[in-house]
């Protein structure tokens, strides 16, 4: 069976679905991973058969206003739809959609007859439990948070308008919505399986039949693979540091969130790594190191802090190392993780990043490294991430599926 993941995004939200599909090559499956052309070595490192998707949304930087913000979002979907459509041409047997891909693979599904199967990274089914991930809102009591939650669907909703209404045409299929085709996979109790742990999200009781939470999917990384020799110097030649790094975030601020960094390091007396990131964070001295882009899985564990961006991806890595964390939250879903972090005791108190100095991330170190408490919540976290298995109810689902 030809198994075809499709996933867009920044680099977290394409790195867990190598190490799902992985999985799934080594349970006898054949898979496909379509996504930017950015991610193609990622995808082939995994051993994964690599399909391109045309659209990259980073490249649109410097958008601002909601309006001008919707329209381009509206465009990569529709570039997006149709690249999708384009790696579809080569067949597969089962799609495995995102929560970007989603709205744009049921139409698919539709028009070949190929089963499909929701793999998402973040909750988006509404829920009196919390609002939605992507408005940085505190709760606003069960009622207004289902209303909010509806209302962000119906947004959604708007930017695939386009897309929807292209990709519907190219497949000659009836028109439909995508409000209209939402709703029909939702009354047919479509199945999503959501790769975080219910140890920062449980399962909401007022989610519908068909949407479970399953526990992450974790990057592929080469069992071979080794931290650079400079790297494991500095890590043997002292106590252990603090990474700080921001991911695909905050671009073109790397001058001036390098000086905060060194700053706040050398106020809390602590050792620290730079992590370039799309920041291109950098600084030299005898107790800061600049590296590149390394697994997770190698370096956390070796480290006494993280400082990122709250994005779910190196959330979940920080607790699955147990180590204590200090979140700088910059946009869209990463002030959600990081206040989950922060309930669950594993974080300080998010810092926003426009709020960022040298002086308040400096005081929250001081506090994630010498309060014993962080450093046992996490320790806690990772104890409990390791009673769960994704991947392994992804191939459980996938089997309940394909036989039924």
């Amino acid at each position: 069976m030809r198994i075809l993941i499709a996933a867009a995004g920044s680099r977290g939200d394409v790195a867990p679905y190598t190490g799902l599909g992985a999985e799934l090559r080594r349970a006898g499956y054949d898979v496909v991973l379509a996504t930017t052309d950015t991610f193609a070595p990622l995808v082939r490192d995994a051993g994964l058969e690599f399909r391109s998707l045309p659209a990259d949304l980073r490249v649109r930087g410097g958008v601002t206003g909601r309006r001008e913000l919707m329209r381009t979002a509206a465009a990569f979907i529709t570039e997006l739809g149709q690249g999708f459509a384009d790696a579809m041409d080569d067949g597969a047997d089962l799609l495995l959609l995102s929560t970007t891909t989603a709205p744009l693979g049921w139409h698919l599904t539709e028009a070949t007859g190929t089963p499909s199967l929701g793999v998402y990274l973040q909750p988006t089914a509404p829920t009196g439990d919390f609002p939605p991930v992507v408005t940085a809102s505190r709760s606003l009591g069960r009622l207004a948070n289902r209303a909010t939650g509806r209302f962000a669907l119906r947004m959604a909703d708007r930017v695939y308008e386009q897309a929807v209404a292209k990709l519907r045409h190219r497949l000659q299929l009836p028109a439909a919505s995508p409000s209209e085709m939402r709703r029909r996979q939702e009354r047919a109790n479509w199945p999503i399986l959501h790769g975080f742990s219910t140890a920062l999200v449980p399962r909401p009781s007022d989610w519908r039949s068909g949407l479970e939470v399953v526990g992450n999917w974790w990057p592929h990384h080469d069992a071979a693979e080794r931290l650079p020799t400079d790297l494991e110097d500095f890590l043997r030649a002292g106590p252990r540091p603090v990474l700080i790094g921001f991911g695909s975030m905050a671009s073109g601020d790397g001058e001036r969130l390098s000086e905060i960094a060194v700053r706040a390091l050398r106020r809390a007396g602590l050792r620290g790594i730079l992590q370039a990131g799309s920041a291109g964070l950098a600084a030299d001295g005898d107790d800061v190191l600049t590296i590149g882009d390394l697994p997770h899985a190698l370096l956390f564990p070796r480290l006494a802090a993280v400082v990122h961006h709250g994005g779910a991806g190196t959330s979940a890595a920080a607790l699955r190392a147990g180590v204590p964390a200090v979140t700088v939250p910059v946009t869209a879903d990463q002030p959600f993780w990081a206040g989950r972090l922060a309930a669950l005791g594993a974080a300080t108190d998010p810092i926003p990043f426009r709020s960022l100095t040298a002086e308040r991330l400096a005081d929250s170190l001081d506090q994630v490294v010498t309060q014993q408490a962080y450093v046992l919540a996490a320790a806690r976290a990772a104890q409990y991430l390791e009673t769960e298995d994704g991947a392994a109810q992804v191939l459980k689902a996938i089997q309940q599926l394909t036989d039924g």
